[in-house]
């Protein structure tokens, strides 16, 4: 196993901060955001002076219903060559869904959506997982993520999974403890009986992030100091085993280089602390380390860790709030292992083999079954649809909270919007997030989110917006530059409306 040691999220808006900050043994880089050929120059100073970099990949979707895309693959592998990486990490989690499985067009959530605890999901994600391992040329190590509710029908706990994801491929484990919090906040799962059932020899090293609590409902934000009660979880963890290596993810609303350092050495504590045998931590043990978040995040504005104020738009790549369901032939599809009832919420293991056993007409090493796949694509189709297009929510499931998750979405895509097409809040001022945020609840994102852009700038022109003339003249000149054309006839915008109408009523 790689010992890594202390690292932080490297981001293009705080790279000369992480160059200079002391102590940091390794960084971490979003996959996507890099070109194998042409590598950013600090990261290039870094690899220079010996601090390892990962590729942390969000687009495969392992989780999902198809097998991993071969060109995905090999672009990662590409990544992971070109930057001498030691290992690469991805999410056990689906981000697009329909297609030939399903006899329906393609969606993508632009997130990272959660798999069921099923023996299906778990069937198809292990088939999966060898495709990638068999692809890439060092070893894979896949991240839980957050998650607002559970499937239903669910038959594994969040350790009984990834016990026996370990047990059948091999594969490693990146262990996010802010996921785990968060998780425990949403959906009453106990981060203590988690990291008790996991294979903590597979652990290749662990996440550490920040989020805030509103409604009672735990945000992932990635922009807020790293609470005590993430930390009071990194300390269990590191009682029961000392991690390979440990890393701050920071992705928005970047604090001075000083507070990312202060960050570190509070993990550093923790470490420390849990490495001494004791007892695993709380929260309030381990409060003193961190009891300064609250007053760095009141002095650039934030709201503080366990506010509940508005949650700040969720922009790059962390897993946020997940909502799901599952309906096929017009019902729920019933768990094909019962699921008795146990006292604390979560899941109990089911009427079967024990984690680390095979599962009903399960294999350890065959692929899996055609048609564990089809019910699978049937069940994220249902819920993809539901969160991007507006169809109806899938059965089994809080309807309020899933709305939560589709908002969620829609700001996420609007950030990333304004983070791609930076013209087009300056063109449309303070009207871009709601022009925008109208347009997105009900038309999914079928492509990029370049392509994204210039759907929804075609979609303002068609309806004669902005009223203000200059604006629209400034927004026609950016979609004919980008486009390379002009703006659709009246044909062209019925064909397309046509195709929107199918794309948001084929799951309903």
């Amino acid at each position: 196993m790689t010992e890594l040691g202390i690292g932080i999220g490297w981001r293009p808006e705080i790279a000369e901060a992480v160059e200079a900050l002391p102590g940091v043994d390794w960084v971490e880089v979003v996959a996507e955001n890099l070109c194998a050929g042409h590598l950013p120059d600090s990261l290039t100073r870094l690899r220079a002076r010996g601090v390892t970099v990962v590729p942390h990949g969000v687009s495969l979707g392992l989780g999902g219903a198809d097998r991993p895309d071969a060109g995905r693959l090999a672009d990662l592998a590409a990544k992971a060559t070109a930057l001498g990486a030691p290992l690469v990490t991805e999410h056990i989690a689906f981000v697009r869904a329909g297609g030939a499985l399903t006899a329906t067009p393609v969606l993508e959530a632009g997130h990272l959506l959660p798999v069921p605890r099923t023996w299906d999901a778990l069937e198809v994600l292990c088939e999966n997982v060898r495709i990638a391992q068999d692809a890439l040329p060092v070893p894979l190590a896949l991240e839980n993520i957050a998650a607002l509710v559970s499937w239903p029908g669910e038959e594994l706990t969040e350790g009984q999974f990834l016990a026996e994801l370990v047990e059948r491929t091999g594969v490693r484990l990146l262990i996010d403890v802010a996921n785990l919090h968060t998780n425990h906040v949403n959906r009453g799962e106990d981060p203590a009986k988690a990291l008790a059932d996991l294979p903590v020899e597979a652990l290749a090293y662990v996440h550490v992030a920040g989020g805030l609590e509103r409604d009672g409902v735990w945000h992932d934000t990635h922009a807020h100091p790293v609470p005590p009660e993430v930390l009071a979880v990194l300390a269990d963890l590191a009682s029961r085993v000392s991690p390979p290596g440990v890393l701050l993810e920071r992705d928005d609303h970047f604090p001075p280089a000083e507070e990312l350092a202060s960050e570190l050495s509070a993990i550093r504590r923790t470490l420390r602390t849990a490495s001494g045998g004791a007892a695993p931590a709380t929260a309030e043990a381990v409060a003193g380390v961190a009891a300064d978040g609250v007053a760095r995040s009141a002095a650039h504005g934030l709201p503080a860790p366990g506010s509940v104020l508005a949650v700040v738009d969720d922009v790059a790549e962390r897993p946020l709030l997940i909502g799901a369901g599952a309906r096929a032939s017009g019902g729920f599809m019933p768990a094909p292992h019962p699921v008795p009832a146990v006292a604390d919420g979560g899941a109990a293991a089911p009427d079967g083999p024990e984690p680390g056993g095979s599962g009903t007409g399960s294999s350890d090493t065959g692929p899996a079954p055609g048609a564990a796949r089809e019910r699978l694509a049937l069940a994220q189709a249902a819920l993809l649809s539901a969160l991007v297009a507006g169809t109806p929510v899938p059965e089994g499931f809080d309807a309020r909270r899933l709305g939560v998750q589709s908002r969620a979405l829609v700001a996420k895509r609007a950030g990333v919007i304004a983070k791609v097409a930076p013209e087009l809040p300056e063109i449309l001022g303070t009207g871009f997030r709601a022009a925008f945020s109208s347009y997105a609840l009900t038309r999914p994102m079928t492509g990029g989110y370049r392509r994204d852009a210039l759907d929804f700038v075609e979609h303002l022109l068609v309806a004669g917006r902005p009223e203000d003339p200059e604006a629209r003249r400034r927004l026609t000149h950016w979609w004919q530059d980008r486009a390379g054309t002009r703006p659709p006839g009246r044909a062209a915008r019925l064909a397309r409306a046509a195709r929107a109408a199918f794309a948001g009523r084929w799951a309903a």
